[in-house]
């Protein structure tokens, strides 16, 4: 069940099936008795609970001491005035005093923690956002937007409209849509500010306007529901253990009618000839890798049942096949390079692979730039698109 409060500037809903009290928006009464509809509903909420009970302020944008105190206070009060109960705070480090102001509620009963859920979520993101990465990212979509600035318009993306691309890493993406589509309003959202930042720097560099960098977590953004016609979200689902929490938040945002469209990979169909057999048993073994750091890179064929589940309508699906005689053969080389430096570098010595087991898959990796830059060689990297309406 459900149970709602919508004013202005802030809300509060519970989720029975979760035992979840969340707080969004802006909290700054002059007075704590302005509280009291919350607190209300609240000491419902829990009397519906047994065991933990969950406080969320992912969303919760501006908090001042009025509310942290009287919250602090309530919270307190419910730990000690229930002895089967225990309170969990969940915060996020794109509202960063947020983990500041509740932490010390920890230190002032063992019935309460805090956690920063960003750094549970996303077990694979010290690696995405590895700065070395930054420079074959660019060439990525290099080589795949030959593909996709056709595939866009088939999916519905038209000049003007109101864009939004999540997830969007160091910008590249966002500048070629900008340049390409023209859109109304383009806002490019991303959980790193490296990566903002050196998106901004991009921009700049080409003397693109009129994109909108912004701070944000992609499961749980501070944008307001129903605003996009277009929602871009590319080679991201695959890297979030929980990627049906990343679309609920697409869909959000999203107006109805409108469309949201995701790129992503099935790393084990990479092939390249010859040397085709240790091409293969290399990017099985990268299936295996992400696979054991919770995240997917075999999820693009998923991803119509993913927008289905998640209840888009007309869900379009298809791939493309990014190869060595898209441009440059050696542009395909560098990307395999740098796959090859994370994967069988970074991540295979973290999960703790044998000497023996790296220069086997390292060398899967150099075969298949051998057969990228052979002059009859043919080396291919799949990624799969879907798109799907928001209702009207």
């Amino acid at each position: 069940m459900i149970a709602d409060n919508m004013t202005q500037a802030f809300q509060w809903t519970f989720n029975e099936n979760d035992q979840e009290f969340s707080l969004h928006g802006s909290l700054r009464p002059q007075r704590a008795d302005e509280l009291n509809g919350c607190f209300s509903a609240m000491e419902q909420s829990v009397a519906k609970v047994s065991g933990k009970f969950y406080v969320n302020v992912r969303r919760l944008v501006r908090m001042n001491n009025v509310a942290f105190h009287a919250f602090a206070g309530k919270i307190l009060d419910l730990v000690r005035s229930r002895s089967d109960l225990s309170v969990h705070v969940t915060t996020s480090s794109v509202v960063g005093w947020a983990t500041r102001k509740f932490a010390v509620l920890e230190t002032m009963s063992d019935k309460i923690t805090v956690s920063e859920y960003d750094n549970e979520f996303y077990p694979g993101q010290s690696f995405v956002e590895d700065s070395e990465f930054i420079h074959v990212l660019r060439t990525q979509t290099k080589l795949t937007w030959r593909h996709e600035k056709e595939l866009l318009r088939k999916h519905g993306l038209k000049p003007g409209m109101q864009v939004a691309d999540i997830c969007c890493g160091i910008g590249d993406f966002a500048v070629l849509l900008q340049k390409e589509f023209e859109p109304d309003r383009l806002v490019a959202l991303d959980h790193s500010r490296s990566s903002l930042d050196y998106a901004r720097r991009v921009a700049a560099d080409f003397g693109i306007r009129g994109i909108d960098y912004v701070f944000g977590d992609a499961a749980d953004m501070l944008l307001e529901d129903n605003q996009f016609d277009f929602v871009t979200c590319r080679h991201s689902l695959q890297v979030f253990d929980q990627p049906e929490l990343i679309l609920k938040e697409l869909y959000r945002i999203c107006k109805p009618g409108g469309r949201v469209y995701v790129t992503n990979e099935k790393n084990s169909h990479c092939l390249g000839e010859p040397r085709s057999e240790s091409i293969q048993w290399t990017y099985n073994e990268v299936a295996k890798l992400w696979h054991h750091f919770d995240m997917d890179i075999e999820i693009g064929p998923k991803s119509r049942r993913l927008l289905i589940d998640g209840g888009f309508e007309n869900v379009t699906i298809g791939s493309f096949m990014v190869n060595n005689t898209d441009g440059d053969p050696q542009d395909f080389a560098d990307v395999i390079a740098s796959w090859k430096n994370l994967f069988a570098g970074k991540m295979a010595q973290e999960r703790g692979d044998s000497p023996e087991f790296i220069e086997r898959f390292a060398k899967g990796f150099d075969d298949h730039i051998f057969a990228a830059l052979h002059p009859k060689g043919y080396a291919g990297w799949p990624i799969w698109v879907a798109s799907g309406r928001k209702p009207l």
